[in-house]
């Protein structure tokens, strides 16, 4: 038996950032330099996802560059460093997604992703080029190490199962795997799975951060031979879990390791001899309400920062959502950094502006109130001479609904504040809201969490840390009251809507789902709302087409991962 120091370092990369992500990785070389192998994750020197970046030869050519300076600082611990690799031909012709074997100084290997993934939010066939090149074990000491880059371990008969089968002692697979509901299980099941089949050991390390629509977890872990998970890392914090791995170490293998199954063995280096015994204390998983809670505060800090704001504004305006949404940016960025903005109308109830005055003090957030009764009067007086009688109905709504977002973005302007919208999915599907109104800005931070699940994160969170003075963090009376947009007297979505409980299940069907109108019905919808929510889903696509981005935390959210025709008149 062989012990192995593994370091699993899950760090936050910034796509495009060279510099600063190779600045990342070689931060963290002192705390790894007593451990015999350190992986990081995918595209780590790169960011990932990198998109059409990858199409720009001299970027590929500078990625080389960048994993170059991380080898260069390479010492005697095995550094696996994730970056975008030049093709066979050249600059000009598709990249590689790869990984560098830094030892030494040098990079003693390279290796290839042979499996590239197109579905759900992945494009890598159309970015990338498949490794074609043979498989490499890596020696470290007596332990043949087998290397693999995300999907390669997802996929039966892959790189995974040639490695075992040409004496990989320990298999390694670095990964950029973002975050949706119930994603690490599965990914715990198949790492599992993968140790238990194999009898060796198996060490996951993933990528955490914000980046775009994408959130990556973390969640790194190592299994052991029996496939039990005997070490785990933080769940959307970055951090360096150091862990002895004991493996068998030159295992017999029928013939010449690597005969017959594409597979080199390249000596590395040999292994420091320890008394000690690393073992990583018990991490317990999150439930999935916390899960998602996690998710969001890690995607809106990395999408804030990283698009170089510190400060962010919303509409507070006494209800649910946007009360979720400024306790997450408050989670995220601080209390100080979050401009609450109460904008009551005049058909905005006294109950509303109070609440929104109590999550404010309960949460120290910067609030700041803007009636819009004068603003709404002079638009619709200019409006009655182009509208006959003035606009009233919906027209009056989504008035007021678009001052508030001029409102926003004027101070989005003036004090360099990024503007986060507050529309949750349930609304979102159905287009229950107003372009260039409540979907102005820039980040939609609830855009994939249905109505029913903001309520249960408002609850999870009451539950957690109280505000200022033991306060609630977020007032009962919000959680309670009836949900309306107060766009006019009296007014309450169940007016204009199913309940949520009702319309949730039917969207989640329709939406992550896929299944049609007669499917629907089939299980047992009733036929006439069926009917009703798949006309309002698909008529709405062309405003959500034209709403910020937000995070993807469920397994179909509407951006990348629904590509659906804007003109669309299937109703099957």
């Amino acid at each position: 038996m062989t012990r192995v120091r593994l370091a699993l370092v899950q760090i936050d990369t910034v796509v495009g950032d060279l510099d600063g992500n190779v600045d990342r990785v070689l931060a963290t070389l002192d705390e790894v330099a007593d451990c015999d192998l350190a992986l990081f994750p995918e595209m780590a020197v790169t960011g990932y996802p990198l998109e059409d970046l990858v199409h720009k030869p001299g970027f590929v050519t500078r990625s080389r560059e960048a994993v170059e300076r991380v080898a260069a600082a390479s010492g005697r611990c095995t550094l696996v460093v994730g970056f975008a690799d030049v093709g066979p031909d050249g600059p000009d012709g598709p990249a590689h997604n790869a990984v560098a074997v830094c030892h030494g100084g040098r990079i003693v290997g390279t290796y290839h992703k042979e499996c590239l993934p197109t579905y759900d939010v992945f494009d890598e066939a159309r970015d990338f080029a498949p490794g074609t090149a043979p498989l490499v074990l890596h020696r470290i000491g007596g332990v043949r190490v087998g290397l693999a880059i995300c999907e390669d371990l997802w996929v039966a008969g892959g790189p995974v199962e040639r490695l075992v089968a040409g004496g990989a002692d320990l298999i390694a697979t670095v990964n950029g795997s973002p975050y949706h509901l119930g994603k690490q299980a599965a990914r715990e099941s198949v790492v599992a799975a993968t140790a238990a089949a194999s009898g060796r050991p198996v060490a996951y390390l993933n990528l955490v951060g914000g980046q775009d629509q994408l959130v990556f977890d973390g969640g790194s872990m190592v299994a052991d031979p029996s496939g039990r998970i005997v070490a785990r890392a933080p769940r959307f914090d970055e951090a360096v879990v150091i862990v002895d791995v004991d493996v068998a170490g030159d295992v017999e293998v029928a013939g010449n390791p690597g005969a017959g199954a594409d597979l080199l063995v390249v000596e590395v280096s040999g292994m420091v001899e320890r008394s000690d015994h690393l073992v990583v204390p018990a991490l317990a998983p999150l439930d999935e309400t916390a899960e998602l809670y996690g998710a969001l505060v890690t995607a809106t800090r990395g999408y804030v920062t990283k698009s170089g704001f510190t400060d962010v504004c919303l509409g507070l305006s006494g209800g649910v959502d946007s009360a979720l949404v400024a306790t997450i940016a408050a989670d995220a960025l601080g209390p100080d950094h979050v401009h609450a903005v109460l904008m009551p109308s005049r058909y905005s109830s006294d109950h509303s502006v109070d609440d929104a005055r109590a999550l404010a003090a309960s949460q120290g957030l910067d609030a700041h109130l803007l009636p819009i009764e004068e603003a709404h009067q002079a638009l619709s007086g200019v409006l009655s001479g182009a509208i006959d009688g003035g606009p009233v109905g919906l027209a009056d709504e989504n008035l007021q609904a678009r001052i508030r977002g001029v409102l926003l973005m004027g101070l989005s302007n003036a004090h360099g504040w990024m503007v986060l919208t507050t529309g949750n999915k349930s609304e979102s599907a159905v287009g229950y809201s107003t372009l260039y109104g409540d979907t102005a800005g820039a980040y939609a931070v609830i855009r994939d969490l249905y109505k029913t699940r903001v309520y249960d994160l408002c609850r999870w969170r009451n539950a957690r840390e109280p505000g200022l003075d033991g306060e609630l963090v977020i007032p009962e009376h919000i959680l309670t009251k009836p949900p309306s947009a107060e766009l006019r007297p009296d007014q309450t979505d169940d007016q204009s809507l199913p309940t949520y409980d009702v319309l949730d299940p039917l969207l989640e069907a329709y939406v992550e789902g896929n299944l049609t109108r007669t499917e629907l019905v089939a299980e047992g919808h009733d036929p006439d709302l069926v009917d009703r929510v798949v006309r309002l889903v698909d008529g709405a696509e062309f405003k959500r087409r034209q709403t910020p981005l937000g995070p993807k935390v469920t397994t179909r959210g509407f951006g990348r991962d629904r590509r659906m025709p804007i003109v669309n008149h299937f109703r099957g």
